[in-house]
């Protein structure tokens, strides 16, 4: 896999966490977990729980993305790449 495709496959799956915005609200709130007392194994427990929810800091009912579609014509442009890549190598 070249440097193009790796990129495409990175900035789609920050797409898919809800954007750069989400990807810092999860590095916050697990960075706020480490500081936090108590054993090793309950702040991996704890921070296991945090990350299967992109961007938890964010109060509910605000859109998480609020340009979607430029999100989606990325992310079909990105797959269309990969795609061309893997006939034409």
């Amino acid at each position: 896999m070249d440097l193009k495709g790796l990129f495409n496959k990175g900035k789609k799956i920050v797409d898919e966490r809800g954007g750069v915005e989400s990807l810092k609200e999860d590095a916050t709130e697990l960075a706020d977990i480490a500081k936090q007392k108590g054993s090793l194994s309950d702040k991996a427990k704890e921070a296991a729980t945090a990350i299967k929810e992109p961007g938890t800091n964010q109060p509910e009912g605000q859109e998480r993305h609020p340009n979607r579609q430029a999100t989606e014509d990325r992310r079909a442009s990105a797959d269309r790449q990969e795609s061309k890549e893997r006939r034409h190598p």
